[in-house]
């Protein structure tokens, strides 16, 4: 019989592969975003031509890798919080702040996010909106659809830090316990418990 443990673990491995893929997925547009923008500005410098379509397309990789991006981070819990007390704390306070952290603040925002970006996704698409800039790039729908993904995978990874914040909490003495030193994810080769 599967303990909560050992399921708990299971979940984590899975919800965490799924935000360190889409991270894999949107790092090289960084790389591409770095390069359509040296392509305009030498575009507009060097021959006087201005680029929509690229300027466009840096905006449209610029707001793909943010949004797909925010799960990743905080898988590797390199979002910006207040460490001034928490760094001091010992593993299973660290744990209750993040399981408070998570029910009070990440999950209600990504609901809400989720719930009022319907509305705004589902009438760009109804418009299958596009730039309002002359000949500007199309599928404008398509960016904006990312906002409720985005939640989900908010939510998908908050899941995964919450089964950790619990399993730190309930069994102290886990192997998966044993983390590095920003408390987020399980150490190399002890994921499985």
């Amino acid at each position: 019989m599967a303990t909560f443990y050992h399921v708990a673990n299971k979940a984590i491995i899975v919800i965490d592969r799924i935000s360190l893929w889409t991270g894999s997925v949107v790092a090289p547009f960084l790389l591409v975003m770095m390069l359509l923008t040296c392509a305009v500005v030498i575009a507009r410098y060097l021959f006087n031509v201005g680029a929509i379509q690229i300027q466009e397309s840096v905006m449209y990789l610029h707001g793909t890798t943010l949004l797909l991006g925010i799960a990743y981070t905080m898988n590797l819990g390199g979002h910006v919080r207040v460490d001034i007390l928490y760094q001091r704390f010992g593993p299973r306070y660290r744990a209750v702040v993040d399981l408070i952290g998570t029910l009070l603040f990440l999950f209600p925002l990504a609901l809400f996010i989720l719930w009022t970006s319907y509305d705004y996704v589902a009438f760009s698409w109804s418009l299958r909106e596009s730039s309002a800039e002359a000949g500007g790039l199309g599928g404008l729908y398509l960016l904006k659809t990312l906002i409720p993904i985005t939640a989900i995978f908010i939510i998908l990874q908050g899941i995964s830090e919450l089964l950790k914040s619990l399993c730190i909490l309930l069994y102290p003495i886990a192997p998966s316990n044993n983390r590095s030193t920003d408390n987020r994810t399980p150490a190399p080769g002890q994921a499985n418990g």
